[in-house]
């Protein structure tokens, strides 16, 4: 039987003003400086929600920068989902910007990758340039829910609800995993960092915060092969999704990725964008 699931992309801060070598490993004239968008996706159907990732909070846009619309903790409140409702979370990777407000989910258990916790807690956090993306705030938090229990590690693919599956691809950061998940239009795949923005994927030029480049640009191939259609992988950070996606209604800045997108994206999208 088809356990078909309802996505949602909730859109809680935005970073504007970028260059091109932010966005893109070797920019070129034709690389334009593009906003970035954080979401968290909410998971909705079966025996509850699953939501993905939980962004960042007021301290750490502060000291990064970034302008934080709402904490993600209550843009889900927005969306009619009250935080302590959530029973899994699945953190895509341990980035300040995926794996903040960890205190917000009282009930939920956090579902993470071996490789993920090693990384963000082993040799190469010796090394500033691999651990700016990380906040030992959260880090330290996750070590905590690990010794209450609240930690469900994942060696590789795992289903963790009927039709949503995790699958390490790696690459941005080591433990990297992406969310596939089974919904009226056919499989769609949450891309997270395995790709920033469409362009990305489809320049073949990565995001430039990367700790594999060749596990970056396998994972290109590998989200296309778990979605079946390029149109149904959700890049993490691209404002076309916003663009692309039928607007839900109400306080929620939300997009709803079950649906078919209003148009297919093509490269001359990201061309027309300034």
């Amino acid at each position: 039987m088809a356990h078909h699931r309802e996505i949602y992309a909730i859109r809680y801060a935005t970073h504007t003003g970028r260059q091109p070598h932010q966005n893109y490993l070797t920019p070129d004239i034709h690389n334009e400086g593009t906003d970035l968008d954080y979401f968290v996706w909410l998971i909705r159907g079966g025996d509850g929600d699953i939501l993905v990732d939980t962004g960042f909070n007021a301290i750490a846009a502060s000291e990064r920068a970034r302008a934080l619309m709402v904490n993600p903790a209550d843009a889900l409140k927005n969306f009619g989902v009250s935080p302590d409702s959530i029973r899994d979370v699945v953190i895509t990777h341990l980035h300040y910007d995926h794996a903040g407000n960890l205190d917000r989910f009282p009930k939920a258990r956090f579902h993470l990758q071996d490789r993920e916790m090693r990384f963000a807690t082993g040799r190469c956090m010796c090394h500033g340039l691999l651990r700016h993306p990380f906040s030992v705030e959260d880090v330290t938090l996750m070590v905590r829910h690990v010794y209450s229990d609240r930690v469900v590690f994942h060696d590789g693919d795992a289903e963790i609800a009927p039709g949503v599956t995790l699958h390490h691809i790696g690459g941005h950061s080591d433990g990297l995993q992406v969310v596939r998940v089974e919904t009226e239009r056919g499989p769609v795949v949450l891309a997270s960092d395995a790709a920033h923005y469409y362009a990305n994927m489809q320049r073949k030029n990565p995001f430039p915060i990367v700790y594999n480049i060749g596990d970056m640009m396998d994972g290109w191939n590998t989200l296309e092969r778990l979605a079946g259609h390029p149109d149904r992988v959700i890049p993490g950070h691209d404002p076309l999704v916003r663009e692309l996606y039928p607007r839900v209604a109400g306080s929620a800045d939300a997009v709803a990725l079950h649906k078919a997108p209003m148009r297919s994206f093509v490269e001359k999208d990201a061309n027309k964008r300034s």
